[in-house]
């Protein structure tokens, strides 16, 4: 094992090599290990991710996991049809909403992406089709490092103006390439890690039913 890959592995709660990341905080072992590469294909889990990566942008991941359940309870637990029709009130009562991020844009965002996911099943299409359909082709090399891993990718970029296109905010390649790493259109779980292998059978069996 290379000292790059060395130096990005640390070992988890069971002695085994993770992403360093992954141990790098108590909030982060389970997030690591059991969501983040996982393919999720629900739309209402997959708004949440989408809306708490746009929350993210400027932040640390780390900031929004610990203010995660106060998302959901102050965004009606993601419920996409629900926060389509939150209006002028609602963006008041969250803007004094100490237990999240006030952030009026971000907040604006949310609301109108739940109402851009609401179009797509109008339309009789689904998020999850949506995002899916920018899935990349075909089997990609672990990343042995972090430096292997990049901040975003032609199909990132893509799926980020497909996303503008429908009136979703706050998607810019960078964080449409973070939603493609939490919800499994991607493994980057670095080589050596010990959920790796798990991640990497779990969307083989999700192609295979897809």
């Amino acid at each position: 094992m290379s000292q790059a890959v060395k130096r990005d592995l640390a070992p988890g709660p069971d002695g085994k090599p993770r992403c360093r990341w992954g141990v790098s905080a108590p909030e982060y072992v389970a997030y690591h290990d059991e969501e983040w590469g996982r393919p999720l294909r629900d739309d209402r889990a997959l708004y949440e991710k989408l809306c708490l990566e746009a929350f993210q942008s400027g932040l640390s991941w780390l900031t929004i996991l610990r203010k995660r359940e106060a998302f959901c309870q102050a965004f009606a637990d993601f419920e996409i049809e629900r926060v389509a029709e939150f209006g002028a009130r609602d963006v008041k009562r969250l803007l004094g909403d100490a237990a999240i991020i006030r952030n009026r844009a971000k907040i604006e965002a949310t609301i109108a992406n739940a109402r851009a996911a609401a179009e797509l099943h109008a339309g009789d299409g689904s998020l999850s089709e949506l995002i899916w359909s920018f899935a990349p082709r075909g089997r990609r090399r672990a990343p042995r490092s972090y430096a292997d891993v990049p901040a975003q990718t032609d199909e990132s970029k893509a799926l980020a103006r497909e996303l503008k296109a429908r009136g979703f905010r706050f998607v810019g390649p960078t964080t449409a390439y973070a939603l493609m790493q939490a919800c499994g259109l991607v493994n980057d779980h670095l080589a050596g890690c010990a959920v790796r292998g798990a991640v990497e059978e779990e969307r083989r069996r999700a192609r295979d039913t897809s």
